[in-house]
């Protein structure tokens, strides 16, 4: 019997809950502390070396973490019901049969080119994450890629790992995004979109690297289908057949919806800073739409609905509990606390070492604030002056910031959209935890020689 099959692997939702225990254990052995805070173009934003405990804090109750749960559900109630709705949408664009139609499509035009898909696709992803801060945007085309995937005979790991390491580069080597770089670069006191040209050739070379990790899986799955990570898991979505009666009128109006949709959407993003309530609505009218669309009728396109946000139930309450375990921290008071104390070895190191430092202690804080924007408020007014003391460039500590944010966002079991994605696949926590640590490990070594050749240069 292989090792594969004596080990059962837990649940994913264990697992989370298992973390929500840990993070309420950790409350009681850390101590609370506090950095002082200041207003900063309405957000606030931490004031270097103002750390301080907090004496007499009173300790978290053992049925806190029970009380945490319900809690984190309503933290993220605004990404939960998008992705019902998000669910509720596709269920009606898969009863249209425009989703099987367009997959089959282009497995016969495209088929004899998988690379060109998987590369297109990351670099597509890339792309979005680098300039307008995509992420919660994504969730609805893994229905698609999940499909595509499964008809070119891959599996749901390569399908959402063209997305994750896609959007993770994007995120980590972003060239504008306004949520991450920008945001550090105001607090850094840097010109925003300054350092562009650095980032643009890193972001090359990761997209290099996390392309050939994708395409060696998949092209071991697509000739061993045993070797396949999810194996044993029924895939969320029949692969399409060949056997397909085209794209029809109504197929094509129905996408011809959707890629209206898209584009409205990254316009609302971009010129109205519209989020999840605004992107919510959107896709509830594109459901409406495409029950018109389809020839569905009313009933049938309600029922649909239905059937296609229950189908996401178990994300929804996935999102809920990994927003827990941010929650229990914060009311133990050990977040400031965490990040004080993994910052404070940095000032002994020399440049590149620090610069290195800086890198993980970043990735390390991801888990506890997973929120980009969130962690630059929190790290950047520490890691800032820290730049100045050992003496690499403001630029240097922008950067490790957002190699340390982008590159874990897809490896925490604390970010919710991860999660949500994953659980959208059906695929385990420690599933994916296999597939991508590999990756993450090249990020790890290669963002440090990035970040080393970032001090060498005076990058600024």
């Amino acid at each position: 019997m292989s090792n594969r099959a004596r080990i059962r692997v837990p649940h994913t939702l264990v697992l989370l809950f298992g973390m929500i225990v840990l993070a309420q254990i950790l409350t009681y052995v850390l101590p609370s502390g506090t950095f002082e805070r200041q207003e900063h173009d309405g957000h606030e934003v931490v004031v270097a070396d103002s750390y301080h405990r907090i004496e007499d804090a009173p300790r978290l109750a053992w049925y806190h973490l029970f009380l945490a749960i319900p809690r984190g559900f309503a933290a993220a109630e605004g990404i939960i019901f998008f992705v019902f709705i998000i669910g509720g949408a596709f269920g009606v664009f898969r009863a249209t049969g425009a989703a099987d139609a367009l997959i089959a499509f282009l497995l016969q035009r495209m088929g004899h080119m998988p690379a060109v898909l998987v590369g297109g696709g990351m670099l597509m992803f890339a792309a979005g994450s680098s300039t307008i801060g995509m992420a919660e945007e994504y969730l609805p085309f893994v229905p698609v890629l999940l499909g595509l995937s499964l008809g070119l005979g891959f599996d749901a790991v390569t399908a959402i790992g063209i997305l994750c390491v896609g959007y993770a580069v994007g995120y980590g080597v972003a060239i504008i995004n306004p949520f991450t770089v920008f945001i550090a670069q105001d607090i850094a006191g840097l010109q925003q979109g300054s350092g562009m040209a650095y980032r643009l050739v890193l972001s090359g070379v990761f997209l290099v690297v996390g392309f050939d990790h994708v395409w060696r899986y998949a092209r071991r799955v697509r000739g061993e289908p045993s070797s396949s990570l999810v194996h044993d898991v029924e895939p969320p979505a029949p692969s399409v057949t060949e056997h397909h009666d085209g794209l029809r009128g109504t197929h094509v109006l129905s996408l011809v919806a959707i890629l209206i949709t898209l584009a409205v959407l990254i316009y609302g993003l971009k010129t109205h800073g519209w989020y999840l309530v605004e992107m919510g609505a959107l896709f509830l009218g594109l459901a409406l739409v495409l029950g018109a669309t389809g020839r569905l009728g009313v009933d049938r396109t309600a029922r649909e609905f239905c059937v296609g946000a229950a189908e996401l139930t178990t994300t929804a309450l996935l999102i809920g509990f990994a927003r827990s375990i941010q929650i229990v921290l914060d009311d133990g008071q050990v977040v400031d606390t965490i990040i004080h104390a993994i910052a404070q070895p940095l000032r002994s190191l020399g440049p590149s070492a620090a610069s290195v430092g800086m890198f993980f202690v970043q990735s390390l804080c991801n888990l506890f604030i997973p929120s980009g924007s969130g962690q630059a408020y929190v790290t950047m007014p520490i890691m800032a002056p820290l730049a100045d003391l050992v003496g690499v460039t403001r630029q240097v500590a922008v950067l490790a910031y957002q190699f340390g944010d982008g590159f874990t966002n897809i490896l925490v079991p604390t970010n919710a959209v991860l999660v949500g994605i994953l659980a959208m696949a059906r695929i385990p926590y420690e599933r994916w935890l296999r597939f991508i640590l590999p990756f993450m490990v090249k990020v790890w070594i290669l963002g440090s020689i990035a970040m080393v050749i970032a001090v060498r240069i005076g990058f600024a």
